[in-house]
């Protein structure tokens, strides 16, 4: 019988206090191998590529997108892992608990090189203090769907199903087309910054607010999104333009959500089509509260987390509401999966679901 080789316990990493490290990673390209094949090659090129600067959205501290989904728990567990992938055999597994390699198992040539598990909790303290509590102690990490199983690829991988649903919506409300239609939304991010062109492909004039304006500069470089304004009064002005012409255009507007959509309903504007992909599942690394500015709600996200979570709550309830009036004026609203109608009802909002979710 053949000897099965010991289990290889991974070195444990030191866990990192704040990141600091500005880094320029980028996957291998061409034919020449870094790893021992091409089995092991694969999952280093594709863990490298989700943290390449035109891929993540804060690749200095290891987030790849949706706030806070992360490819690697801290960088002494990404160092690691690479370290781990450049030397594993054919005849290996590697083990990765909530992106930090704990263990390599003799395996065969058929099993899978990497097994990957992710913020896995029973489910009576699976709740989001116990996470929050376990990950400021090193104890796991936030991987979303495609961060920590390094599979993300950019918004150009949800680019495609953004444009169906918008094309979906097209066919059962506005005839098929949603030229000479607006489209308003929020959170241009790594997922919600495949929303303009998904829309202008589908011929509408769209208007999204984004509190971050790097974000939006980074949509504008990718060439996802047209221009770029700060004024809400500018932004509409461009809007209407485009929707009297039936142009397909798509604007980014420098603002909070919780702020600019109660504005809009205000002022009786009621957009063709309304949405959100703000990242709403996460109050305190993800959505930012209104009536603050960026630099002051990071501020107090490091200094007092209860009160920026209970601010963020409340604001996602304001734009819930702001969204609600927008239905009742006539416009197809619809939740896009980001969890913001279940923030908001926790937060007293008893008729949030009255709108549909995007499925």
């Amino acid at each position: 019988m053949k000897k099965t080789k010991p289990v290889k316990v991974i070195d444990k990493p030191q866990v990192e206090k704040k990141a600091e490290w500005k880094v320029n990673i980028s996957a291998p390209r061409g034919t020449k191998l870094v790893c021992k094949s091409w089995q092991t090659e694969a999952p280093l090129r594709m863990l490298m590529n989700n943290l390449d600067r035109e891929v993540a959205e804060k690749p200095d501290e290891l987030i790849v997108y949706g706030g806070a989904g992360k490819a690697a728990r801290n960088w002494d567990c990404y160092l690691k892992i690479v370290e781990s992938l450049k030397n594993l055999e054919n005849d290996e597994t590697l083990l990765i608990q909530s992106g930090k390699p704990v263990g390599i198992f003799q395996t065969h040539a058929y099993a899978p090189r990497v097994l990957i598990s992710n913020a896995m909790l029973v489910p009576k303290w699976a709740t989001r203090e116990k996470f929050q509590e376990l990950e400021a102690l090193g104890l796991t990490m936030y991987g979303q769907m495609t961060a920590g199983s390094w599979i993300y690829i950019g918004s150009q991988g949800i680019l495609q199903g953004t444009y169906e649903t918008f094309a979906a919506a097209a066919r059962k409300h506005f005839g098929g087309s949603l030229k000479g239609r607006t489209v308003l939304t929020a959170g241009l991010g790594g997922m919600g910054g495949a929303q303009p062109l998904a829309a202008t492909l589908n011929g509408a004039a769209f208007l999204g607010v984004e509190v971050d304006p790097a974000r939006i500069k980074k949509r504008l470089e990718t060439r996802y999104l047209d221009v770029m304004t700060a004024d809400l009064d500018e932004a509409l002005k461009w809007l209407e333009e485009a929707r009297k012409k039936g142009v397909a255009k798509s604007i980014g507007l420098v603002g909070n959500a919780a702020e600019v959509l109660p504005e809009l309903a205000r002022r009786n504007y009621h957009p063709d089509l309304v949405t959100d992909q703000t990242s709403a599942h996460d109050p305190l690394r993800g959505y930012v509260p209104a009536g603050m500015t960026l630099p002051e709600a990071l501020r107090l996200r490091e200094a007092d987390p209860e009160e920026y979570v209970r601010h963020s709550m409340r604001s996602m309830a304001i734009h819930v509401r702001a969204m609600l009036a927008f239905q009742k004026g006539g416009s197809v609203v619809f939740d896009y999966g980001n969890n913001l109608r279940a923030q908001a009802y926790e937060t007293g909002v008893k008729e949030a679901f009255d709108f549909p979710g995007f499925v």
